[in-house]
């Protein structure tokens, strides 16, 4: 039976893990202090935080979330990365702290309910953000627009690009009569 403390623990990591669209399972023996409050500003910004917990605590919490098979990603000192609203983002920064760092590695994370390696994290890593998505599909809808907008426009040009010629024509023919 857990004690109070820690029951409040289960209850702060079940609230967490319940609202987490990703958690990512970290070994951050050997990092600083520093280095572990850098990691945490850097993921503030795109929604995500990192906690340490005990194993079994969180073992427990993600159980009564219904999140099963932790127990491997959970063997020994493990830093949890929790991201909020966006998980590519949360990875990003996580795979490039791991990368830059040397000493922090990715053991797997849970992605709503599917467990990942930490090759699937790498690659969601990979993905472009949020961000570059939404700008993608409001290139691809507005390219047909364009497209569209420049043959209708095309026949209207045409009739201009002809007046002028007409003019222009005109303009010269009053001008050689006017030499002669």
């Amino acid at each position: 039976m857990p004690t109070a403390k820690k029951a409040v623990t289960i209850g702060e990591l079940k609230e967490q893990l319940g609202r987490a669209q990703l958690t990512i399972m970290t070994d951050y023996r050997g990092l600083k202090v520093s280095d572990l409050e850098g990691l945490r500003g850097s993921l503030r910004p795109v929604g995500a935080e990192f906690r340490v917990a005990k194993n079994t605590l969180t073992t427990i919490a993600a159980d009564r979330n219904g999140i099963a098979g932790l127990d491997e990603l959970l063997a020994g000192p493990t830093g949890l990365v929790i991201a909020y609203d966006d998980p590519v983002g949360a990875s990003k920064v996580v795979s490039d702290f791991a990368r830059t760092s040397r000493i922090m590695t990715v053991k797997g994370g849970v992605f709503g309910d599917r467990l990942l390696s930490a090759d699937e994290v790498e690659s969601l890593a990979t993905m472009p953000s949020r961000e570059e998505l939404r700008a993608r599909l409001l290139g691809m809808l507005v390219s047909p627009l364009s497209r569209t907008l420049g043959v209708l426009g095309g026949p209207a040009r045409s009739v201009v690009y002809v007046l002028n010629a007409k003019a222009e024509q005109a303009a010269a023919g009053t001008d050689a009569q006017a030499a002669d």
